[in-house]
C-alpha cells in the first residue's frame, strides 16, 4: 500500500514594497487630483504597483483612500507634536498649530492640498460614512485648539475676554481655510502673515 504525503505549505511571499512609502505617494495623488479623478492607472503609476498588487494589499481604490487617510492623519499629528514639544504656554501651542498649517499651505506643498479637506469637499453630500469619519478628524482638531485656548486662559497668555469655544471654531476655519487657499499657489510670507493676525485675536 502506498501512502501519499501532503505537500508542504510554503509561507506566503513577503510584501515587496514599503507600505508607508506607498501610502505617502497615494496621499499626494489623491490630494492633487481628488478621489474620483484618480484612476487605478494613476495609482499604478504613482505607487509603482500593478493593479493586482494594489487590490491584494488594499482591496480596491477606496481601500487605498482609507489607508491613505489613516497615514495622513498619523503623519500630520506626528509633525504637529514635534512643533508642540517646545511650546510652554497655551498661546505658544496655538501658534504652533497655526505655524504647522501655514508651512504646508504655500508653494508646491500648498498646491498639493489637504487630503482631509479635499476628500470632505468631494464626498460630504454623497457618502455619509466617509463624511462622518472626516468630520471626526476635524472635531479632534477643534478640541485640541479648545484645550490650548483654555490652557492660555489658565496661564495668562490668552486674554480672559476670549470665548474659547467660539475662538476654537474660528481658528479651525482659519487653518483649514489656509489649506484651501494654498491650492491656488500662495507665498510663504502671505501665510505667515495670517498666523500673526490670527494670534492678535487672542490679545
Amino acid at each position: 500500500m502506498s501512502s501519499s504525503v501532503p505537500p508542504q505549505r510554503t509561507p506566503g511571499r513577503p510584501r515587496e514594497f514599503d507600505m508607508d512609502v506607498v501610502l505617502d505617494k497615494a496621499i499626494t495623488v489623491f490630494s492633487r487630483l481628488g478621489y474620483s479623478a484618480t484612476s487605478v492607472a494613476d495609482l499604478n503609476t504613482a505607487l509603482g504597483l500593478t493593479s493586482g498588487s494594489i487590490y491584494k494589499a488594499f482591496g480596491d481604490k477606496r481601500g487605498v483612500l482609507m489607508a491613505a487617510l489613516d497615514r495622513y492623519v498619523e503623519r500630520r499629528t506626528r509633525r504637529l507634536d514635534d512643533l508642540l514639544a517646545s511650546a510652554r504656554t497655551g498661546r505658544e501651542r496655538v501658534a504652533a498649530v497655526l505655524k504647522s498649517y501655514a508651512e504646508t499651505s504655500h508653494g508646491e506643498t500648498g498646491r498639493t492640498g489637504c487630503l482631509v479637506i479635499g476628500t470632505l469637499m468631494e464626498f460630504a453630500g454623497s457618502d455619509p460614512a466617509l463624511r462622518e469619519r472626516l468630520t471626526k478628524i476635524l472635531a479632534t482638531h477643534e478640541a485640541r485648539l479648545l484645550r490650548f485656548l483654555r490652557e492660555g486662559h489658565a496661564d495668562g497668555s490668552i486674554a480672559a475676554r476670549i470665548d474659547p469655544e467660539a475662538t476654537a471654531r474660528l481658528l479651525l476655519c482659519v487653518i483649514q481655510g489656509m489649506r484651501v487657499v494654498g491650492k491656488s499657489g500662495r507665498r510663504q510670507a502671505e501665510m505667515a502673515a495670517i498666523c500673526i493676525e490670527a494670534l492678535r485675536l487672542l490679545d
